[in-house]
């Protein structure tokens, strides 16, 4: 789970303007850690699939049984990997690579869907309707992605819009946490509101291709 800088016909997206202002003191602050790591015969794809692994699996047990607040916590840490094998792919002798690349959207798709995915096993178990808007939040996530995928597939350049994968997973697991904390309608509000922007984002991304192929 990389970090992403890139930027977009030459300026910042979103996301990247979230974390642009972190970057180098978070750099400083991680790379001797990563330099250890990197020591003691782990790799960037290690971290990677053992982050993912850990986000996947606190998902699925915390947030069913509705432990929303500390499965947060858990999570946030857990996904720190996404800042550690970034920074020790760069300071390593091979650098990144395409299978790394790869490796990396993969297990952020997986990770990010089992968050919903844990939420959504506990509210159809309380038969509470919110189950219905989360799976979409799911959904609408997933096509954000998959517009960019195929874009890029196409060879035309597909980031920005209003909400990507930074924006969704900090308004997400904000909403489960304050949930967590007993704060009326977080959950709910956050989920809608997901909802929505997911699809302003995936209509303008469409929008950026067709614009770039009309």
């Amino acid at each position: 789970m990389r970090v992403n800088w890139d930027t977009h016909a030459g300026q910042p997206t979103m996301g990247t303007m979230l974390q642009i202002p972190f970057k180098a003191p978070v750099t400083r602050l991680i790379t001797p850690a990563c330099r250890f790591a990197l020591k003691i015969g782990l790799t960037p794809n290690s971290v990677t699939v053992i982050g993912s692994f850990l986000v996947i699996v606190t998902s699925l047990v915390a947030y069913p049984n509705g432990h929303f607040f500390w499965g947060t916590i858990a999570i946030c840490i857990f996904s720190l990997s996404d800042l550690f094998d970034g920074t020790m792919a760069r300071i390593s002798a091979k650098g990144g690579s395409a299978w790394g690349a790869l490796l990396d959207s993969t297990c952020d798709r997986i990770a990010d869907s089992t968050i919903f995915i844990g939420v959504i096993i506990y509210l159809q178990r309380a038969a509470d309707p919110l189950f219905i808007p989360a799976l979409v939040a799911l959904i609408s996530g997933l096509m954000v992605s998959y517009v960019k995928a195929r874009a890029e597939s196409l060879d035309i350049a597909c980031n920005g819009g209003v909400a990507e994968r930074t924006e969704r997973l900090i308004l997400v697991l904000l909403g489960i946490g304050l949930h967590g904390l007993g704060i009326p309608y977080a959950l709910t509000f956050g989920i809608w509101i997901l909802v929505l922007l997911s699809f302003i984002t995936v209509a303008q991304r469409l929008l950026m291709v067709y614009q770039e192929t009309a």
